[in-house]
């Protein structure tokens, strides 16, 4: 997984896999889901980042067994 901040545009990009990305999706006016082949999340895309997600504070924490 992996988290980019594109300052410029103010795009948050959070990939979830490196698999080819065939179909992408508009849940708003500013939010996209990338799917694969077979439907699963390539990727998720916020745009005017900065204004919908409290971009400073980032926390990651795996919960229970892995």
């Amino acid at each position: 997984m992996e988290i980019k901040y594109f300052n410029d545009t103010d795009t948050a990009l959070v990939s979830f896999s490196n698999k080819e990305v065939v179909e992408t999706k508009e849940i708003n006016e500013n939010v996209y889901i990338d799917l694969d082949s077979t439907g699963r999340v390539v990727a998720l895309t916020i745009e005017h980042a900065g204004q919908s997600a409290e971009l400073p504070k980032f926390a990651y924490e795996i919960v229970g067994k892995s």
